[in-house]
């Protein structure tokens, strides 16, 4: 038998080439890079916002936290909002060296942690105790020299209320301190 022949070419008709929309992956890429800028708008909006309100920062010297370091009569926290009511600022937080009387318990705080400071008066047996400040921030806690004595206490800065520190600094004088950590 004779080898079959392929059949006749046929001829494929001419065509324009195809051209697709956004060329490939850049309608993709566009659509991301919309998004990025009205997320940066987003941001920049949000902190602009905080920074004309007073809530951005938390360092001392500003007002941002108004949920710690209230003094001793201040009532301050979101929990507490009543609706009608007016809320003022948030008090200007100032750095208060304080001496507490328990050096061991200083040597346990690190800054950034959370103590309520309590003095204790120095008469009698119903020796008055009160607490001057609540949920104050450590600030820093400063080495002892060496030649120091241990009965003297520690040293501690505490970032609190300009009144608050006023009223530390004042019983500082007459009564022993005490912190107790939140």
């Amino acid at each position: 038998m004779p080898p079959a022949s392929a059949p006749p070419p046929c001829g494929v008709p001419a065509f324009e080439p195809l051209r697709v929309r956004g060329g490939g992956g850049r309608g993709l890429r566009r659509a991301v890079w919309r998004q990025r800028r009205a997320l940066a708008a987003g941001l920049a909006l949000t902190a602009a916002a905080l920074a004309a309100t007073g809530l951005g920062g938390t360092g001392a010297g500003t007002g941002g936290d108004t949920a710690y370091g209230a003094g001793a009569g201040g009532t301050s926290g979101a929990g507490g909002a009543v609706p009608g009511q007016v809320r003022r600022p948030a008090a200007r937080l100032v750095s208060a060296p304080v001496r507490i009387a328990d050096a061991g318990a200083v040597r346990l705080l690190r800054p950034g942690d959370r103590v309520d400071v309590i003095a204790a008066g120095e008469g009698g047996s119903g020796a008055a105790v009160r607490v001057l400040a609540k949920g104050a921030r450590v600030a820093d806690v400063p080495r002892a020299p060496a030649d120091g004595a241990a009965g003297d206490g520690a040293l501690v800065v505490l970032s609190v209320p300009r009144e608050t520190a006023a009223s530390l600094a004042g019983a500082g004088i007459s009564s022993r301190l005490a912190v107790a950590l939140c």
